[in-house]
Parts: C-alpha cells; sequence; structure tokens
C-alpha cells in the first residue's frame, strides 16, 4: 500500500471579539491581575455573549482555514470536532458545522479528549487520510468554557476562555507533513478535572443546580503536578518515534493552559524561549481551541515556514495527552 503523507494545508482561528480582563475579574471575585499574572501568565481572555455557541465559533475558523487551504466545502470528506462544550449533547457539533459552512460531502463526529481534543483529533484525521479512505479532512478544536464556568469560583474562573481553531488535512509531498503522535490517558485522574452534572451518571435535576455541579470543577494542584510530568516526555516520545530529538526542533507549539507548565516543559526539552509560542496572555486557556488557536497565529505571523520541524503538546481532562510532530509544508 503506498505510504501517504498527510499535512495541514490550511490553517484558521476564531475569538470572540469581548475582552474580559484580569481588572474586570477583580471586580467579580477575590482576586488581583498581579496573582493571575504570576500563577497563570493570563492578562485577559475572550468570552462568548449568550447568542454564540461551540458551533458558531468553530464554523467560522473552518472557514478560514477552507480560504487558507484555498477548497471548497464539497472538497471536504470529514469533519471531526475535539469539544467538551458541545451545542447539544445530540446531535454532534461537527454536524451542525457541517450544515453551517455547507459541507455536504462530509461525515461528521465529535471527540472529547478535553483540553487534548485537537491533538487526539488531528491524529485520528491523520489516519483516515494516510489509509486512503478519505482525502481532505477538517479538524477543529473548540470551546466554549465560558459557559461551564463558575464565576464566583476564584479558583478556576480566572483560567478559562472561549476560541476554535481548524485545520485542513490532505496527503501532502512525501518527507512533509504530519511525522508522528503520542497519545496517552489515565483516566484514574478523572475527576481531578470534571463537569459532575449533566450526563447519564448524574442527570439534571434542581439538586444538581443548587449544588452548582454543572460548572467545571479541578483540583489545580494535582492537575498542575500532571502537566509538568506528561508535556516533555509526550513531545520526547512523539520525537523517538521518527528518530528525532528535542534539539531538532525549530518550534514548539504547546497547550496554552499555564505559563508555568510551559516554561517548565521547555526547560526539561533544553528549548530556547525563542521556539516556544506563547499567547497564553491573550486567551487564556481555551481548551481544545488551544494549540489550533496557537498554531493559526504562529503560522499567520510568519513564524513557521516551510521545512521547519514544529512539534505540539497538550493535556486535559481525562487525564489525556498528546503530541505530534511535523516537518512544515
Amino acid at each position: 500500500m503506498k505510504n501517504i503523507a498527510v499535512g495541514i494545508i490550511g490553517t484558521g482561528s476564531y475569538l470572540p471579539p469581548t475582552i474580559l480582563t484580569n481588572r474586570d475579574l477583580e471586580k467579580m471575585v477575590d482576586t488581583s491581575d498581579e496573582w493571575i499574572r504570576t500563577r497563570s501568565g493570563i492578562m485577559e481572555r475572550r468570552i462568548t455573549g449568550p447568542d454564540i455557541a461551540t458551533s458558531d465559533m468553530a464554523a467560522e475558523a473552518a472557514r478560514r482555514a477552507m480560504d487558507d487551504a484555498k477548497i471548497t466545502p464539497e472538497e471536504i470528506d470529514l469533519i471531526i470536532v475535539g469539544t467538551v462544550t458541545p451545542d447539544n449533547a445530540y446531535p454532534s457539533t461537527a454536524c451542525t458545522v457541517q450544515r453551517k459552512i455547507g459541507a455536504v460531502n462530509a461525515a461528521a463526529f465529535d471527540l472529547a479528549a478535553g483540553c487534548s481534543g485537537y491533538m487526539y483529533s488531528l491524529a485520528v484525521g491523520t489516519q483516515f487520510i494516510k489509509t486512503g479512505f478519505y482525502k481532505k479532512v477538517l479538524v477543529i478544536g473548540g470551546d466554549n468554557l465560558s459557559k461551564f464556568t463558575d464565576w464566583t469560583d476564584r479558583a478556576t474562573c480566572v483560567l478559562f476562555g472561549d476560541g476554535a481553531g481548524a485545520a485542513v488535512l490532505s496527503e501532502v509531498e512525501e518527507g512533509y507533513g504530519l511525522l508522528s503522535f503520542h497519545l496517552g490517558a489515565d483516566g484514574s485522574g478523572g475527576d481531578l478535572l470534571i463537569l459532575p452534572a449533566g450526563g447519564s451518571r448524574m442527570p439534571a435535576s434542581e439538586e444538581t443546580v443548587r449544588q452548582r455541579l454543572h460548572y467545571t470543577r479541578m483540583n489545580g494542584h494535582e492537575v498542575y503536578k500532571f502537566a509538568v510530568r506528561v508535556m516533555d516526555k509526550a513531545v520526547k516520545e512523539a520525537l523517538e518515534k521518527i528518530g528525532m530529538k528535542p534539539e531538532d526542533l525549530d518550534y514548539l507549539v504547546p497547550h496554552q493552559a499555564n505559563i508555568r507548565i510551559i516554561n517548565h516543559a521547555a526547560r526539561r526539552l533544553k528549548i530556547p524561549t525563542e521556539k516556544v509560542f506563547v499567547n497564553i496572555h491573550k486567551y487564556a486557556n481555551t481548551s481544545a481551541g488551544s494549540i489550533a488557536i496557537a498554531l493559526d497565529e504562529a503560522k499567520r505571523q510568519g513564524m513557521i515556514k516551510r521545512g521547519d520541524i514544529v512539534a505540539f503538546v497538550g493535556f486535559g481532562a481525562g487525564l489525556t495527552w498528546g503530541a505530534g510532530v511535523c516537518r512544515w509544508v
């Protein structure tokens, strides 16, 4: 069977226009700009209004990615949306996106892996093309976390923002594109980052609403320890599969969850800060949108060029983690 090289031929992203700064949060909860900045690196985040759902952001990111790839919606064979904040439990957000962008020939499904959702979706989409099953796959990572954030909980409400990013996958020149992936999960840590109610385990009721169980709950200390353990290891695993080392990287595009986690991973990998893309100060943690948005921004700023070796890495609820390496087309 032919060895098909798969790469990203177009990227796009969408951030809602409303900006919520740390100063704004000072008026809402007992926190401070200095406390948030020094512990997370976040200065502001984008927040959706009541009329914007995850599919709205995902569809706009998809349109921009298709424009960048110079393809039409009819050419898309498959849409994968990595999200944990779908418009509805069903139908899938991917099906809603399909309708909104007019991708009438595409199959569609959602993939839930928390903040690792984009990496998981990228890996899955790549396999569909490698096997010859599809030719063009639209991968979207996006979350609308503000709708599931307890704005009275100062430990979590300062960390998250809304946004979506997209990539068009296609066959590319041999030697280029997505070279390897490493995915992992540890379900024993599932309770460390969870939306307790609203599913079949704990359906919505007066009691779940009263106890505020429809908002994100996180054990920040334990999630932080988990993240600093897996970030650099996941990148090394992906690199080892293709006989590369961290020093071979031109850029690292990490999940934008916490600047201290990013800096720790960079130090462990011995990657200089100028090779690590960071935009957490502007957008906070956009969950599955994080890496996709960062990658699109880095590309549009002209930082990533043809032939560059780029690694992506993220971690999230599940607990999950994922890394990938590509030679940029």
